[in-house]
């Protein structure tokens, strides 16, 4: 677990925002007013793969960012916060969250100087792997905006705020690795409910126990040559009865849910790609061996070749 915060008024512009891109997300910066940095203040701890952060600029700034790998989740506390990212214009001001998506532009056109935020960092893999764990259904999209003034909201609003507040105070057991773990998930599990309400009561019924348990094993091991037959032995039951329930709960076969899950890992690989790797090595490690058929998919999902991606 790392923790963080400046201790000290910064010297400058270029100093401060060295500082709030190592504790949130790597950015670069532009101050929209003649203030000195000394209103500058960012305090940040990991949650494994989450990061919470307590970030002001102390004066009118304008921030861009691409997110590489990970979801930011902007809420203020006060002040207001526009953004504008895959031609959405988002404003947003207390109780109101901005869902920055991961590896896209966003600009934020106006960071208001009284504007404070608590910026909750999630890694895109593990946030969309809990979320279609909890909602049952693969591909499912965050909005680009969530309210947490509702009773929802409100209380994952408390929850990651007084998580937020453990991190100003001494060390205690947010500062244990077993408990941080347990914390993420939670953090998560309640944020994706608070953000996705329509989809909370069919979240009661929508997985049951067949589906979960080969979800789970297409999660961990992706890259495993699956069968029908095997994927049958996971659940306990039929390979018809396996395909029913996925049609009926999911709205996908399984092997088209594993293709996409697949699909994300290699993804995010390729973003995450140095100049060595190939598109070939990525796709025969997720378990692709039709280069073809593999591109093929890839572009639909993604609107790129796989190629693309890994020259951006």
């Amino acid at each position: 677990m790392v923790d963080s915060m400046i201790g000290t008024v910064p010297r400058d512009w270029d100093e401060a925002c060295h500082a709030v891109s190592d504790a949130y997300f790597p950015h670069t910066l532009t101050p929209l007013s003649r203030h000195a940095a000394s209103g500058v203040g960012v305090c940040t701890t990991e949650l494994g793969p989450l990061r919470i952060a307590h970030i002001r600029w102390g004066a009118d700034v304008a921030v861009e960012s691409d997110h590489p790998g990970a979801y930011g989740v902007n809420i203020p506390l006060s002040g207001e916060l526009e953004s504008v990212f895959a031609g959405s214009h988002v404003l947003s001001t207390r109780g109101v969250a901005t869902v920055c998506p991961p590896d896209i532009t966003t600009r934020i056109t106006r960071w208001s100087a009284d504007c404070e935020i608590v910026g909750v960092r999630m890694d895109r893999q593990y946030l969309d792997r809990e979320m279609e764990k909890v909602l049952g259904r693969p591909g499912m999209h965050l909005p680009d905006q969530v309210d947490l003034r509702g009773d929802d909201g409100a209380r994952w609003l408390r929850f990651v705020r007084s998580l937020s507040d453990q991190i100003l105070g001494p060390v205690g057991v947010l500062h244990n690795e077993l408990v941080a773990g347990q914390l993420s998930g939670a953090v998560v599990t309640a944020f994706v409910l608070a953000a996705m309400p329509d989809s909370e009561d069919a979240v009661r019924h929508a997985r049951p126990r067949i589906v979960k348990r080969v979800l789970d094993e297409m999660h961990d091991d992706p890259a495993r040559v699956w069968t029908a037959a095997e994927m049958a032995e996971v659940a306990g039951v039929s390979v018809r009865r396996l395909q029913e329930g996925f049609r009926q709960y999911v709205g996908r076969s399984p092997s088209e849910c594993l293709l996409d899950i697949r699909l994300e890992r290699v993804h995010a690989d390729l973003v995450d790609a140095d100049d060595s790797t190939t598109v070939t090595d990525v796709a025969v490690r997720w378990g692709f061996t039709h280069t073809g058929r593999f591109a093929s998919s890839f572009r639909r999902k993604y609107g790129l070749l796989p190629s693309e991606v890994l020259r951006r």
